[in-house]
């Protein structure tokens, strides 16, 4: 049976949690953000506790990547821990929706600001809206909707899809280039808006009068939180390839640790940046906090600048989860009959060929269809869920195989995956509150955690009628 080749060195590894971390959350949520918690000091606390609770986990993940160092992550890690059926339900929801539909948001934001530079096409209003689908209790989607933009879209998927199919190593080596050039491009941003003198220390201390108090300051502060949690998505792509990995069970922990210690970082100090120049009633009107507070250190052309590297940034995260997301698939497929083409080791170039080529199709029709960032919201309850159930096997695991060698250990246990496990239930019970709380004062027109739920679900007759037969 053909094998994958471990190929990817410690600098790739690093690049692919940075580069499928840093995306265009950091871009697009400090305002929310701002606006929900109304104090600078705030702000920046809640990317520092996001970061260090999602270290913990990843931390947590790295312990289960070093005892089972094989290509398909989590559904791997599942596998060992709860069984069979348990895993294929994570594959289901990760192929069907959050890392396909992740891939696709991802890339569109890239495609978008395109729209900068060079005016994609799309069709008028009346063609846009002359062909819709309805899906009952949700909405309607337009397929027409931004042609250009959703052509472009189709085209990077595709393109990196065809590099990752060729070689791992091409696309390790150009997710190398793009997150080198995505941290140049962002530090630079950082030291030119600190720099400029523009702005004021001032506002580094300056509340609005509406700031949030007590038990409606902690709504706020988990709802920001949340924020957080999807600008530091993307730290598990490096497990998803871990039988890629030269030496894992030391490069694995190593990337995730140097890697999100460097996005908590660089996240606290682009934070910072925004903060230094706008003052917070500001931040939080801002419909592109970046770009203002660009154009405030640099004038007209801080527009161009935000714009060029929200492209770099969103393209190099979307390599590396093409690179990895479709291990998952490759790894369903191995123990699946209806999935099993997707299991094949494409002989020529040792990649999982057929996997990625499969995701690449349903990424394109989510793009198609435009639906994928309604998927994505509702699964957003389901992958943290998926996340707080890692972390758990580590506890289980421990107790199970006491006597299982263990090349790397999470530091801190078990406060460490205790925190994290904790924080999980905590998080999931407020959203899945708040989700019915919205739809129920007619705020929200369904509840996206029951939704998210309910089509993971669907996996679960698809799992028993699709099971491969053994012998």
């Amino acid at each position: 049976m053909s094998q994958f080749k471990r190929s990817l060195s410690l600098q790739t590894t690093i690049a692919i949690v940075v580069g499928g971390v840093i995306g265009s959350g950091i871009f697009m949520k400090p305002a929310l953000m701002a606006s929900q918690l109304g104090s600078p000091v705030l702000l920046l606390s809640v990317w520092v506790v996001a970061g260090i609770i999602t270290l913990f986990g990843a931390l947590s993940n790295a312990e289960l990547a070093a005892m089972f160092p094989q290509t398909g992550g989590q559904f791997v890690f599942f596998q060992k821990i709860y069984g069979e059926g348990f895993a294929f339900l994570y594959g289901w929801a990760a192929f069907a929706v959050f890392n396909t539909g992740g891939n696709a948001s991802i890339a569109y934001i890239c495609s978008q600001y395109t729209n900068y530079f060079v005016e994609l096409p799309r069709f008028s209003v009346a063609t846009e809206h002359s062909f819709l689908l309805h899906i009952p209790w949700v909405g309607n989607i337009f397929p027409l909707e931004n042609i250009g933009v959703k052509a472009l879209t189709i085209c990077i998927i595709l393109l990196l899809t065809f590099i990752s199919y060729r070689s791992v190593q091409y696309g390790g080596a150009l997710q190398r280039v793009f997150t080198l050039l995505k941290v140049i491009a962002i530090v630079l941003l950082i030291g030119g808006v600190l720099s400029s003198g523009k702005g004021s220390v001032h506002n580094i201390f300056t509340a609005m009068p509406s700031a949030p108090h007590g038990w409606d300051l902690l709504s706020a502060y988990v709802a920001a939180i949340a924020g957080a949690f999807w600008a530091y998505d993307g730290w598990n792509n490096i497990t998803f390839v871990a039988g890629e990995v030269k030496d894992p069970q030391r490069n694995i922990p190593k990337s995730l640790f140097a890697g999100l210690s460097f996005c908590i970082l660089i996240y606290a100090l682009i934070n910072l940046a925004y903060i230094y120049v706008l003052p917070i009633d500001r931040l939080a009107a801002s419909s592109f906090v970046a770009s203002d507070a660009a154009k405030v250190a640099w004038g007209t052309m801080g527009g161009s600048v935000i714009a060029l590297i929200v492209i770099i940034s969103t393209f190099g995260t979307t390599n590396a989860n093409v690179l990895a997301t479709a291990r998952v698939s490759f790894a369903m497929g191995r123990e699946n009959r209806w999935f099993s083409w997707a299991g094949k080791v494409q002989p020529k170039y040792q990649t999982p060929g057929n996997a990625l080529w499969l995701n690449a199709i349903w990424t394109v029709l989510l793009i198609v269809s435009g639906s994928f960032d309604m998927l994505t919201d509702m699964l957003i309850f389901v992958s943290w869920f998926f996340y707080g159930m890692s972390a758990l096997g580590v506890l289980i695991l421990r107790m199970r195989m006491k006597d299982t060698p263990r090349f790397y250990k999470v530091w801190g246990y078990p406060i460490v995956p205790l925190v994290f496990v904790s924080f999980t239930a905590f998080f999931l019970c407020y959203t899945l509150y708040k989700d019915i709380h919205n739809y129920q004062n007619g705020t929200a027109p369904i509840i996206n955690a029951l939704l998210g739920i309910l089509i993971t679900g669907i996996g679960i007759p698809v799992y028993f009628f699709s099971k491969k037969r053994k012998g």
